[in-house]
């Protein structure tokens, strides 16, 4: 078995996190899931800019811990989180790095929405 890669943020893949001022909220049938005025905002080398919530304003009661997981070579192991309503396109909706690489330690603690897989992601 071979070592997973570990990359590290740079000019050609470059990572920048920083506080959204605005309030960000996060709803699905109605229901919000996620309030919070201490979002950050991640922006990864041409990729779409991503809202990371903390957990502390997010209603876990909610979101239901799946097997799913992935890999990042600048963030490390992330799992996975399923929306215990909203049918199919809740499954799999939520994302977090719970021990993310030293370059984005700021994201430790909070959760990341599919903004397809939710009806506002604001």
């Amino acid at each position: 078995m071979s070592a997973r890669p570990t990359k590290t943020p740079g000019p050609d893949h470059p990572i920048t996190i920083k506080r959204n001022p605005a309030r960000v909220t996060v709803s699905i049938e109605g229901r919000v899931i996620a309030d919070t005025t201490d979002a950050l905002i991640l922006q990864e080398a041409s990729y779409p800019a991503v809202q990371y919530i903390p957990r502390k304003d997010v209603d876990m009661s909610l979101l239901q811990r799946t097997d799913h997981a992935t890999y990042c070579p600048y963030k490390g192991d992330c799992a996975y989180y399923s929306i215990t309503f909203g049918g199919e396109r809740s499954i799999n909706a939520v994302w977090t790095y719970e021990h993310p690489f030293d370059a984005v330690k700021q994201i430790e603690g909070y959760l990341a929405f599919y903004a397809d897989r939710v009806d506002g992601l604001s």
